[in-house]
């Protein structure tokens, strides 16, 4: 591995993954495993209903001694669990209050959300500025948790950085807090774009369409599927037209936490169908607007899909599917503001090199243009960027990420041109981050990885996985790599 270059400073940051770190979710005995099979619900409900008050009363003394410390209201999961198999019980209103819960505990377990790794991250501002010190900047780490089964989702840390930069994390949260859903709003032509994806005939989709608005409803689409399936038998392929519009919208969603709840006690955990075997590696940005939107691959455990998360507040947030040639592979990262009247993304063109691509609407996207291929030994395997392009005065700043023999991962970068972004105007030779000894060793050994970095002053500030297992954060000097990135040779002091 090629020493860091001298303007590049590793903290002694560090954020590992901690296994008491856990949320409560729905179990289902004998659908646990791979090879799942029926739900032995019914055998379970028994056995809860034939214990006796006391045992029952005892049972949840236990439970509480045991697991209180680690949620913060178990008893509302247990309720809402005992709702969802209540069906299998003869006659629920007979039940008393505390069997109710024993049921529903019955059918609940816990997920360590960081059982494997905490990592892959993106740094924006925090949107709460006020009581820092002059030249301190408060902030919002998202993350890659992964769980067991190698499920992901996305974590928030907040911490700030001093004039001097010193960083300061808040403290570890106690709980974590999964969101609640809340009622979706969809966007007809996010809709039109995903069916053109999809091919084939699109008769019936045109018919369902036609009765909804620009944006619209579960209740208004509910309704234009029920005039669909009304027609079913003159209709061919109108159950497969009822389960495909069925499944964006489930791919589409609206969520929001406890408004008490501490940001870094928020995770999102995968909830539409897509995204059922993971949400991994969200490139999260501020927009010039203020709103923070981020990009992530939806994993559904036979491919990946990209979608987006909106956010104004990191209290609600949307997630919307996309769309087009620019979203067939993972690792679109979206420009922070309009260029030529344009959204613009990076995006991987020829699944090996670092392209731009466009859109109208933030929704679909067009064919990615080539703008940097490997080149360098380090980057020989394939190239794809570390996050969102970052606005300097001599141009767009890319953090790149280059796979090298032996697949080693390293962190390069390449300026574009401010007016057009396709154009390169300067790239490193050398990468300015690899694997340092201690950061070999992890889930996936050998990498560095980021999913998006800040100006803060002078210095870039740049979060990055380490074998996708820790996180850990380092300091640019931005100038000094600026001045690398034009002259496309390594600077010295003298030159600085």
């Amino acid at each position: 591995m090629s020493p860091d270059p001298d303007w590049v400073r590793r903290t002694d940051v560090a954020l590992r993954p901690d296994r008491a770190r856990v949320v409560s979710a729905l179990f289902l005995p004998g659908q646990e495993t791979v090879t799942a099979g029926e739900s032995r619900s019914a055998q379970v409900v028994e056995r809860v209903l034939a214990l006796s008050d006391d045992d029952v009363a005892a049972e949840l003394d236990e439970l509480a001694r045991a697991f209180d410390e680690r949620h913060r209201d178990l008893r509302t999961v247990w309720a809402e669990h005992f709702a969802l198999v209540e069906h299998r019980v003869p006659d629920p209103r007979a039940l008393g209050a505390a069997r109710r819960l024993l049921v529903g505990a019955a059918f609940t377990h816990e997920v360590a959300i960081e059982g494997a790794a905490l990592c892959n991250p993106s740094i924006v501002p925090h949107p709460d500025q006020a009581g820092l010190a002059p030249g301190a900047t408060r902030f919002v780490l998202t993350l890659r948790a992964v769980a067991e089964g190698h499920v992901s989702g996305a974590e928030l840390r907040a911490g700030t950085i001093d004039a001097a930069g010193s960083i300061m994390l808040d403290a570890a949260p106690r709980f974590a807090v999964r969101a609640d859903a809340r009622p979706a709003s969809y966007s007809r032509a996010g809709f039109e774009h995903q069916l053109d994806d999809f091919g084939g005939d699109l008769t019936n989709a045109r018919f369902v369409l036609a009765s909804l608005g620009d944006t619209f409803d579960r209740d208004e689409l509910d309704r234009a599927l029920a005039a669909l399936r009304e027609q079913k038998l003159t209709r061919g392929a109108a159950v497969r037209t009822i389960e495909l519009f069925e499944r964006m919208a489930d791919c589409s969603y609206a969520v929001e936490f406890p408004p008490d709840s501490a940001l870094a006690e928020r995770v999102l955990l995968p909830r539409g169908p897509a995204e059922s075997h993971g949400i991994e590696d969200v490139r999260m940005v501020r927009f010039d607007s203020g709103e923070y939107v981020g990009t992530y691959s939806a994993y559904d455990g036979y491919r990946v899909y990209m979608q987006m998360l909106r956010t104004w507040d990191f209290v609600s947030f949307t997630a919307t599917a996309l769309s087009g040639p620019g979203t067939r592979d993972k690792g679109l990262a979206l420009f922070p503001r309009a260029v030529g009247g344009r959204h613009l993304a990076l995006a991987r063109a020829g699944r090996e090199s670092n392209g731009v691509c466009a859109s109208a609407d933030l929704l679909r996207w067009d064919e990615p243009v080539p703008v940097q291929r490997p080149e360098q030994g380090w980057e020989a395997v394939q190239l794809g960027n570390c996050g969102s392009p970052i606005e300097t005065e001599q141009g767009w700043l890319v953090l790149t990420h280059g796979v090298g023999p032996m697949r080693v991962y390293s962190i390069g970068a390449v300026l574009l041109d401010l007016e057009d972004p396709t154009v390169v105007v300067g790239r490193l030779r050398r990468p300015l981050l690899t694997p340092a000894p201690d950061e070999r060793s992890g889930y996936v050994p050998n990498v560095v990885y980021s999913c998006g970095a800040m100006v803060h002053g002078r210095t870039l500030v740049l979060p990055y996985g380490r074998s996708d297992t820790t996180t850990g954060i380092a300091l640019v000097d931005l100038d000094a790599l600026l001045t690398e990135l034009r002259t496309g040779a390594p600077s010295t002091k003298e030159d600085r």
